[in-house]
């Protein structure tokens, strides 16, 4: 199978990891790295044998594009790789704005061309455990809380809230039927309509409920999901990357005498399906859509939802 070529547009903290990942493939070459900022764009071009460019090359030659730019960047050399007619992962959200996601979407629709997004919590070994094992979601509850980073000049909506949507459309099955949100500005450094906490309701036709949570003014990483069934919890921890499942036994007083509380409870550990590391799993799927393999209209129709629910969040418009 011959090895194929990639370029990937970005050099900061997530174009790293990505070159990372992509020089470490089997299955692809880093070709080049596009940041228009030459001391940064070349040391890690250099780390990984890549070449420095400034901008985009012609693409004729090459196989697919990964995009780590700003997302305020993203729809311009988002729609020159589609037309080009060469496979894109970009990072997410794919826009920061929903009309300008649905043109992304809809040229790559138009032109079969392979669009991935970087749901990258979608390859967590945590997830894919907890979706094998998951049977009757009723409840969804998800923090995502971390320290203020500068560098984000999106708010929290599309830079965290988004990725537990995702999960949420996931878990629960369907799109929301109804979203309540509040969001709160709080940094004196954040834009006017970059929001620094966002918290979300989702409810479901079926009754089932998600309430996700994302902030930047936390004092420490959080990344927890809670699903609820009738019989028992699963707890997710995306950052140790591991479950755990609760089932209740009993309840009663911690004396006998109404003093105090004492829970009988079996907790079970299950195994990883896999340790992969995510952002090597979800390269590995771009490549074999890249090749022609997998369906790439499935991947492209499950990207909207999730950026849909998140204009909700922010917006309250019905869609």
């Amino acid at each position: 199978m011959a090895r194929q070529r990639v370029v990937l547009v970005g050099a900061g903290i997530m174009g790293s990891h990505h070159a990372r990942v992509i020089s470490q493939s089997s299955e692809s070459d880093l070709v080049a790295l596009v940041d228009p900022f030459e001391e940064g764009g070349r040391r890690v071009a250099g780390r990984y044998g890549a070449t420095w460019l400034p901008e985009l090359p012609d693409l004729d030659d090459v196989d697919a594009v990964v995009v780590a730019a700003p997302t305020e960047h993203h729809r311009p050399i988002a729609l020159e790789v589609l037309g080009s007619g060469t496979p894109l992962l970009i990072e997410k959200p794919v826009a920061a704005d929903l009309g300008v996601t649905r043109e992304i979407v809809t040229e790559a629709d138009s032109r079969d061309v392979p669009l991935m997004c970087g749901f990258l919590e979608r390859y967590n070994p945590a997830v894919l455990t907890a979706a094998s094992i998951i049977e009757q979601p009723l409840h969804m509850s998800s923090v995502r809380h971390s320290p203020y980073a500068p560098r984000i000049r999106t708010g929290v909506g599309w830079d965290l809230l988004v990725h537990d949507v995702d999960l949420s459309l996931r878990f629960l099955g369907t799109e929301p039927t109804t979203v309540t949100s509040s969001l709160g500005h709080f940094h004196p450094t954040s834009g006017p309509d970059s929001e620094d906490v966002a918290e979300a309701v989702l409810g479901y036709a079926d009754g089932g409920v998600a309430h996700v949570s994302a902030s930047r003014v936390g004092q420490r990483k959080i990344r927890q999901i809670s699903v609820y069934e009738l019989d028992r919890l699963v707890e997710i921890d995306l950052l140790r990357r591991d479950v755990t499942v609760y089932h209740h036994v009993s309840e009663n007083s911690a004396d006998g005498e109404g003093r105090g509380y004492k829970q009988q409870t079996v907790i079970e550990i299950p195994e990883m399906v896999t340790s992969q590391e995510p952002l090597t799993a979800q390269f590995e799927r771009f490549m074999s859509l890249a090749r022609g393999e997998g369906d790439a209209a499935a991947e492209r129709a499950g990207l909207l939802p999730a950026h849909v629910v998140v204009d909700r969040v922010l917006h309250g418009s019905a869609e």
